[in-house]
């Protein structure tokens, strides 16, 4: 699944977060966060929320296009350790 929206954000966050899980639940485990160019900490939460999902389903997330802010914001929060980003 690729993210379309450049922005995530408390606005559309949990809409997003929705959609990831219904991948997830779909059999998609990549999703794909390139074309995000600003987030806060809602979108680190929707990630999580896909990570729950995922271990749920008992399926491996792969996320790829992590911007450099939710990767920081991850960070500053102490659970980038928990993000399942694809080399």
């Amino acid at each position: 699944m690729k993210i379309a929206s450049t922005d995530i954000g408390m606005a559309n966050a949990a809409e997003i977060a929705e959609a990831g899980i219904e991948a997830i639940r779909s059999g998609d485990t990549t999703i794909d966060l390139s074309a995000v160019l600003t987030c806060d900490s809602s979108a680190v939460a929707a990630v999580l929320a896909w990570q729950r999902e995922a271990a749920r389903a008992g399926a491996k997330l792969q996320l790829i296009g992590l911007p450099s802010s939710l990767l920081s914001l991850a960070a500053v929060y102490g659970v980038d350790s928990l993000l399942a980003v694809a080399s």
